[in-house]
């Protein structure tokens, strides 16, 4: 017995892909596993097959017409076709996600193309499926071109082929933005975009911390936030989340020290931060700020907000700091302070919506009336 592997197009109708297995079987072929690909002009039906070792390439494709498949593409394989193909998929992933730069070798792998280029012009006209030929944009620039000799790319292959690159892009977006913080009194950290698997080190953050501090953080209470909720906050579904971490004497584990949240809502952006007593007062606050306010300005956000405690003095200078006009709103013991990212227009200073000018953290105007909360 022999491994091949057959690709063909059958008309999607009941009945017809039965009559295509069975003309396999007549001849003694073994259909190991198969996957489908919908297409504009019918089902791609990719299968791996066993078949006797009398039968050659020409007898493959002779039973495939007979069961009503057409443009078929038939070819030896091995035995490591015989892996599941989402597994080997999520393989592929995870080697990305350990080493970006393999993009290529990856793209390879998957599709089994003869030959992948990056190109850094980006991708122009149609992605090219239903040939040998596949375009992809890439996130960070540029695109890849993949060929093969046969069979064509399908759209489940090029979805696919997109999501890894993309994964890629990601990974390596993530990578750029660690970077090593060097405070004012010589200390040094590590800050960098959240994970799911900082979960524990952010909640030891939260029991560490001060009921005080949790307080300005959450506003609404001091008690530790659920792991669900933290782990919403880990990975926002738009927006950012950084941790800023310490690394122990002979390479021990990383200690999460502060966290930095950036939540999206509509053309705003909402920050929060939350720094372990020790930490505080020593520039971190400062510093995790201003990162979270370049984000939001490269994503195009019109302005960042934070809800901050009348009483909590130190986030009010930390957000003073940052030199930027900064309207506030206020309701009882809550402000709620918006730093625009967009310029005002010419004119006037930014009012409350009413025409007054007001106060503002930092110079420039201020307003009135309130929401939410901040460290």
């Amino acid at each position: 017995m022999a491994l091949w592997r057959i690709r063909a197009t059958v008309d999607d109708r009941p009945g017809y892909l039965s009559v295509l297995t069975a003309s396999l079987a007549l001849r003694g072929v073994n259909i190991l596993t198969v996957q489908v690909h919908t297409t504009e002009v019918g089902a791609v039906d990719d299968f791996l097959v066993d078949a006797p070792d009398a039968l050659g390439e020409a007898d493959l494709i002779a039973a495939v017409e007979r069961g009503r498949g057409r443009d078929c593409w038939v070819a030896r394989s091995e035995a490591r076709g015989l892996a599941d193909q989402p597994t080997r998929v999520l393989g592929l992933a995870t080697r990305l996600v350990g080493d970006p730069e393999q993009t290529g070798e990856v793209l390879r792998a998957t599709l089994g193309a003869d030959e992948v280029t990056w190109r850094p012009t980006p991708a122009t006209g149609h992605d090219a499926v239903g040939t040998t030929t596949m375009l992809l944009t890439d996130p960070t620039g540029g695109s890849y071109e993949l060929r093969r000799q046969a069979p064509s790319f399908t759209p489940a292959e090029y979805a696919r082929a997109q999501a890894l690159v993309e994964l890629a892009a990601a990974v390596a977006r993530r990578e750029a933005d660690r970077v090593t913080l060097a405070l004012p009194d010589g200390a040094e950290l590590t800050v960098r975009p959240a994970t799911a698997d900082d979960l524990a080190g952010v909640v030891e953050l939260h029991e560490g911390c001060s009921a005080r501090s949790r307080q300005r953080r959450y506003l609404s209470g001091a008690a530790v936030p659920s792991p669900t909720r933290l782990r919403r906050l880990l990975e926002p579904a738009r927006g950012l989340t950084l941790v800023a971490t310490t690394t122990g004497a002979g390479g021990a584990a990383e200690t999460v020290v502060a966290l930095a949240n950036l939540l999206a809502e509509g053309d705003e952006a909402e920050a929060a931060l939350l720094v372990r007593d020790d930490w505080q007062r020593r520039g971190l606050g400062t510093a995790l700020l201003r990162r979270l306010l370049t984000h939001a300005e490269r994503a195009g956000y019109a302005a960042l907000v934070l809800h901050i405690q009348v009483e909590n003095a130190p986030m009010l200078r930390t957000v003073a700091r940052l030199g930027r006009p900064a309207p506030i709103e206020r309701d009882g013991a809550l402000l709620t302070v918006t730093v625009p990212l967009v310029a005002p227009a010419a004119g006037g200073p930014v009012t409350d919506g009413s025409g007054r000018p007001g106060a503002t953290v930092g110079g420039g105007p201020r307003r009135t009336s309130p929401t939410g909360g901040v460290c």
